[in-house]
């Protein structure tokens, strides 16, 4: 691999110290790490890794009991679905949602909290490039340390622009990064809200916040806490849902099988310091902000603004 891009993909023949990607006639994977004289087992016999060694990928090739299989290096889609786990990982289909809808670019500095297995983390760093920076923040050393492995496995080393903190995100970010000199702030977390006012210090003008959350009581905590902070853009939450189709011939369909619900996301960007955002002109349901309603409410909203009830 050239380490002068930090990308994590390599080129050239395979070789020893390298992982690959096994995919059998009926589509199951496995993700070898190549090392002379070991023989990988499967249950159609064995295949010598020294046979792989050396080739260029792309190419299939029969176990000792006749089993076909296709050996590719894993993309970087691949390799987070299939690395070890400590906590949930983001999906590729929402990894490519943030670093798109975040606009990460490269040379930007990101904070990401938490870090979870690291797959976002590996996404992030091949956005912002050996020349900016992604800062993580993990609460659970035990989380931490399967990142750094899976990590340090996809990029081949200690990538140069990753900086990993273990602790909450709420007490350390000040420490460690002064106020507005963040450009993006990824938080996939269980209480992202809590962490807003620490986020809004760091974050420079214009600056994006994405956060990442599995459940709509999270969704509406987080929404309505950036809405109530008063320096952020008006929130944007939204979901993507992958289907596949089936084309055969005729037979052109979507597949029974699809890639549904993994988690919400939540961007706003930060205005510079002490401006307000415009109050939003449309009203809100009525209810919406009713006496049943006990979380954050929009800037310049009495309390009873939505109490009243609606003339039939």
């Amino acid at each position: 691999m050239n380490h002068n891009d930090w990308s994590g993909v390599r080129r050239g023949p395979l070789a020893a110290g390298e992982w690959v990607r096994l995919v059998d006639a009926k589509g199951r994977k496995h993700n070898i790490c190549l090392e002379v004289g070991k023989t990988f087992h499967t249950n159609r016999g064995g295949i010598s890794h020294d046979d792989l060694i050396g080739r260029d990928e792309g190419f299939s090739i029969a176990s000792t009991s006749g089993g076909e299989y296709l050996v590719f290096r894993p993309l970087l889609s691949e390799f987070v679905v299939s690395m070890p786990r400590g906590a949930a990982v983001v999906y590729p289909k929402d990894a490519a949602q943030i670093v798109a809808m975040a606009d990460m670019f490269p040379g930007a500095r990101v904070v990401e909290a938490g870090v979870g297995s690291g797959a976002l983390t590996c996404s992030l760093l091949r956005a912002v490039g050996p020349d900016g920076l992604v800062s993580s923040f993990e609460r659970r050393e035990e989380f931490a340390d399967i990142a750094k492995q899976n990590v340090h496995q996809f990029f081949g080393g200690v990538h140069p622009a990753w900086q990993l903190t273990v602790g909450d995100l709420a007490e350390e970010l000040g420490r460690c990064h002064e106020p507005g000199s963040i450009d993006r702030v990824v938080l996939d977390m269980l209480a992202p809200w809590e962490c807003v006012p620490a986020v809004a210090d760091c974050l420079a003008p214009g600056g994006i916040v994405v956060a990442y959350v599995a459940t709509t009581t999270q969704l509406g905590r987080i929404t309505e806490t950036l809405r109530a902070h008063g320096e952020f853009t008006e929130p944007l939450p939204w979901e993507t849902l992958v289907r596949e189709w089936h084309v055969e011939g005729l037979a052109v369909r979507p597949s029974h099988k699809m890639n549904g619900h993994t988690g919400f996301l939540v961007t706003a960007r930060r205005m510079a310091p002490g401006n307000q955002a415009p109050v939003k002109k449309r009203r809100p349901a009525p209810g919406a902000y009713g006496v049943d309603y006990q979380g954050p409410r929009p800037v310049g909203l009495p309390p009873s603004a939505v109490d009243q009830p609606v003339d039939s």
